[in-house]
């Protein structure tokens, strides 16, 4: 029996899958306004491939990370890289963001998807092919020739997504992508997120909802008082949080940031 056992090969030792790569990054990342300091000294790390969800109370800087990050704000101090390097005009380029409120141009719904393609430079003949996928996508092909301004807010945050989506970014920043949304509304955009997911985009999402983290995130990252204070898988996160802010929110005993007087 011994020599038997002797003799058994040993099943191999299980070999952890590589962490994904870091895309993006900040270090000691600040920025002040109006005398206030609202991000101060953060770190976080987006790895790629995955969806990173951000929670935390109204104030508590989850929007404000995301301009920051996107570049449509200059921080304080600190600095903001994209795999490693410091961010430049082609890293913004590779990225794309919706916001809480879509912001649609005084144009037709085909109108909106065409100028964002041209902007990115596509020829005429690829922008035709994009733009018939994403009309299909969002199922807004009957809506096509409709002013963009006169969807309604599901329809819009659809034509949003796709928009974004049709300039084939590799990072996509959503703002709350589903707020104010109809169950039915929220969950036709959260397809649109799952669609992009599998076609590899790399995802930062601002959500209040920890059913929603639950289903379309993978790493988490919980701010408070203008910091991440807890970073890691979204269900640990959720089930057993270290830190008191992140406990204190999905309690309901925090619903404002320290220093807001009013949920922003």
């Amino acid at each position: 029996m011994c020599e038997a056992l002797r003799d058994t090969p040993m099943p191999p030792t299980p070999v952890a899958a590589p962490a994904s790569p870091v895309l993006v990054s900040a270090a000691g990342l600040c920025f002040d306004a109006g005398g206030k300091r609202l991000i101060d000294d953060l770190d976080i790390r987006i790895r790629e491939g995955r969806c990173s969800v951000i929670m935390g109370a109204n104030g508590a800087g989850k929007s404000l990370l995301l301009r920051l990050m996107h570049g449509l704000l200059t921080p304080s101090a600190g600095e903001i890289r994209w795999r490693g390097r410091p961010m430049d005009r082609a890293a913004r380029r590779a990225q794309a963001m919706v916001f809480q409120r879509p912001v649609m141009l005084r144009r037709s719904v085909l109108a909106n998807l065409r100028f964002a393609l041209s902007v990115r430079g596509l020829r005429a003949g690829d922008r035709d092919s994009r733009i018939f996928e994403a009309l299909r996508r969002a199922r807004l092909e009957d809506m096509a020739h409709r002013p963009a301004r006169v969807l309604s807010g599901g329809e819009q945050q659809r034509l949003a997504v796709v928009r974004a989506l049709a300039c084939d970014p590799e990072l996509l920043f959503l703002d709350e992508p589903t707020a104010s949304l109809d169950p039915s509304s929220a969950q036709a955009v959260e397809d649109l997120i799952a669609h992009a997911r599998a076609r590899g985009v790399t995802v930062v999402m601002i959500t209040h909802d920890p059913a929603q983290a639950r289903r379309l995130g993978e790493d988490l990252h919980f701010v408070h008082s203008g910091q991440v204070v807890e970073s890691g898988p979204v269900q640990a996160v959720l089930d057993h949080p270290r830190s008191e802010a992140a406990q204190a929110w999905l309690d309901g005993r925090l619903f404002v940031a320290p220093g807001q007087s009013t949920p922003t």
